[in-house]
């Protein structure tokens, strides 16, 4: 057992923890809190002071479990978030929905849409709570995995740099992905080079029909790989972004906001609902956030949520995984710090794995217009729509949905049944 050495920076000593965490997002507090109930000692370093800004703010009732698990509920159920059921989706004047109560997996059918700013400040919060030592702007400067623990070097906030000798690192730091950009980890993504301009409006958004309690996809009128999400708050505001690759959307001019209105004008029921908006916020742009790494996990560390890989935001799945990813680790850590060796890649990153490729199989469909042709099909069977609910939930781990446990058969299948003749 590590012990805490008291004020390790004025002494020049080398501080000591169980596992140290990089990153206070949503993997890094949830794996907080587990071990936490495990009775480890837990540092959690995060660059930033929170709230912050974040983008990806709606949730899969999948999550919830994992926000259960780490004795959240109660906080995040009181925090008065805008409520969620499920997705629907636009592509000209079609229009489809899902209610995520109605599907094939059990466990939770519903869930919030948040602002991440708030939503992952509670989540720290939580976990600081159940006894993480939480440090905001705090840096991670370098890592050493040679020795018998892991040395890691640390800049607080004023710049002074300190050790930490840790049993593990989970790095939990999302796009930052410190150890995969330390350690020599990173590789490309398979995916095409896709962009995303976003930003938080007032929607004004006065349509009796309009649904706030599921997120909206909108699909480009001419080109299908073109997509808009519209993800409503409890507050009269909501998230608004388009994702394309980068060459399309290097075509409007202007600055993010002017080029993010130039994009939703050329979408009629997108134009028609956010009429009154009130465009407050300046919009951001992110580029090639897709993203791989070598392993998820290698001696002394392992890779949660996006430091890992992040596949695409259609789903919304990356909250999901990077919980999911720190349940994961969590159990392995429970084993391997109380003396047995757990098997890292059997126990930990192909159980990921094969949930992610789940998701990809469905985004690479999207993209592709096919899973499109799928959703919007006229005569869709019910234990059919049941299976499609359940992935779109985040369930992509139950492996009695056949949509799971053979994804791209399946999903191959159905999509020639509905492509249109």
């Amino acid at each position: 057992m590590f012990n805490k050495q008291k004020h390790p920076r004025k002494t020049g000593m080398t501080e000591r923890c169980e596992v140290l965490i990089i990153g206070a997002g949503p993997a890094g507090a949830v794996a907080a809190a587990l071990l936490r109930q495990q009775g480890r000692h837990v540092v959690m370093l995060e660059r930033e002071q929170f709230p912050r800004f974040s983008i990806g703010e709606s949730l899969l009732p999948q999550s919830m479990q994992y926000i259960e698990q780490a004795g959240m509920l109660r906080a995040v159920v009181e925090a008065g978030f805008q409520y969620k059921n499920g997705a629907a989706f636009v592509r000209g004047d079609q229009y489809t929905s899902f209610d995520f109560r109605d599907k094939h997996s059990p466990g939770w059918g519903t869930t919030y849409q948040v602002q991440r700013a708030g939503f992952d400040l509670l989540l720290a919060t939580q976990a600081a709570r159940q006894g993480a030592d939480l440090r905001y702007r705090h840096q991670v400067l370098a890592a050493d995995f040679s020795g018998a623990a892991a040395q890691l070097t640390v800049a607080d906030p004023d710049g002074i740099a300190y050790r930490i000798e840790a049993g593990f690192v989970l790095d939990a730091s999302g796009f930052g992905r410190v150890l995969p950009r330390l350690l020599d980890l990173e590789q490309p993504s398979n995916f095409p080079v896709r962009g995303a301009i976003f930003t938080h409006i007032a929607d004004g958004i006065d349509d009796p029909q309009f649904d706030r309690n599921k997120i909206r996809i909108c699909v480009h009128p001419e080109h299908c790989d073109v997509w808009y999400w519209l993800i409503p708050f409890a507050n009269g505001r909501c998230s608004i972004g388009v994702v394309a690759e980068q060459s399309f959307l290097a075509q409007f001019q202007g600055n993010e906001t002017e080029r993010l209105q130039a994009l939703v004008d050329a979408e009629p029921t997108q134009r028609r609902l956010l009429a009154n908006a009130q465009w407050d916020t300046p919009a951001r742009q992110i580029v090639g956030y897709a993203s791989n790494v070598k392993s998820l996990w290698g001696k002394g560390y392992a890779l949660l949520g996006n430091a890992g890989e992040f596949l695409d935001p259609v789903f919304s799945s990356g909250v999901t995984i990077a919980m999911k990813s720190a349940s994961l680790a969590a159990a392995c850590l429970q084993r391997q710090l109380d003396g047995a060796e757990p098997d890292w890649e059997s126990e930990f990153a192909i159980p990921l794995k094969k949930g992610v490729d789940t998701f990809r199989t469905f985004v690479e469909s999207w993209y592709a217009g096919n899973f499109q042709d799928v959703i919007f099909h006229e005569h869709q069977q019910d234990d059919i729509r049941r299976m499609i609910s359940s992935i779109l939930a985040g369930y992509a781990w139950d492996v009695s949905n056949p949509y799971v446990s053979e994804s791209r058969r399946r999903l191959a299948a159905l999509e020639s049944i509905c492509k249109p003749r």
